[in-house]
């Protein structure tokens, strides 16, 4: 069982168990009243996560900021086919000054069928310390404020899906990474990240090419990064597609193209000093929040 996993133990006295069996899971009509997440496909997002999870944009409950992490096909080997639920306090809003924070939790899971919610409580507050961040199901840590949410959607419509950046003087560019000016597919906008003597395992052997967020959205992205061949159609291409990956600044390559192929003029990737990368985004996931 994982450390996360809700249980109510059977021990305790009678007014104990009284207690536990009020707050065992029931159902209401009254919506929560903290944050809420609704999925256009939850079929969707499934197929995205995989066996990962989706994790919410975060909101602020008491001066404390927290997210809601998903996961649609449970969080081990041993959990798959289930669907567990967590809210996660930001450790920067406990560990300067170190903090315990106790939160009434409650977790909600609405049914269309009979316009319900079905919903649990713990039986007691719930500890977030900088070892236990995480706690959960659908959730709400009770501080009164008015409701706020979001929706999950996901467009394979792209308005502007094609974007180049030109990159002149190539050969005397002198510092570790170039990024282009910010730009507009799928009404999110976005920047190339270059590093024309590489990044990570690519440096000093590759050119490394990324795709990032401009305001880092963690969203899901399926696109195609290109180097352009500028005397013929021999473009060197690799797609991308996923949730962003820190380690690998957004979605890229830190050995995306030989620095030997560039310094090739025979080869057609730098003309007159002239590099030319581009992106093509086909597919992405949308958080919309709703105030």
């Amino acid at each position: 069982m994982s450390k996360y996993e809700l249980k109510v133990t059977s021990k305790g006295s009678q007014k104990h168990e009284k207690l536990k069996t009020a707050l065992l899971p029931y159902w209401r009509e009254r919506p929560p009243t903290t944050y809420s997440v609704t999925f256009e496909s939850f079929g969707k997002m499934m197929e995205l996560v995989n066996n990962g999870y989706y994790e919410s944009l975060p909101f602020t409950v008491d001066g404390f900021n927290w997210t809601f992490k998903i996961y649609p096909n449970g969080n081990s080997d041993t959990t798959r086919g289930l669907i567990y639920l967590y809210v996660k306090i930001d450790d920067s809003s406990i560990t300067d000054p170190p903090l315990d924070v106790y939160a009434e939790i409650k977790f909600f899971v609405y049914n269309y069928g009979i316009s319900e919610y079905y919903t649990y409580q713990e039986v007691e507050p719930v500890k977030f310390d900088s070892v236990e961040q995480e706690w959960g199901r659908w959730i709400d840590v009770f501080v009164a404020q008015r409701n706020k949410s979001e929706v999950f959607s996901y467009d394979e419509n792209i308005s502007n899906p094609v974007f180049t950046w030109s990159l002149p003087n190539f050969s005397t560019l002198t510092l570790d990474s170039y990024t282009s000016d910010p730009f507009s597919s799928g009404d999110r906008n976005w920047v190339l990240k270059v590093y024309p003597n590489g990044d990570g395992v690519g440096k000093d052997n590759s050119l490394s090419l990324y795709l990032l967020s401009e305001s880092n959205e963690k969203n899901y992205v399926r696109a195609t990064l290109r180097v352009l061949n500028q005397i013929g159609s021999d473009n060197v291409e690799k797609p991308v597609e996923g949730w962003p990956n820190a380690a690998e600044n957004g979605w890229g390559y830190q050995e995306f193209i030989p620095l030997a192929d560039l310094q090739d003029a025979t080869k057609g990737f730098v003309v007159d000093d002239l590099l030319e990368v581009e992106v093509e985004i086909m597919a992405i996931s949308k958080q919309t929040p709703i105030n």
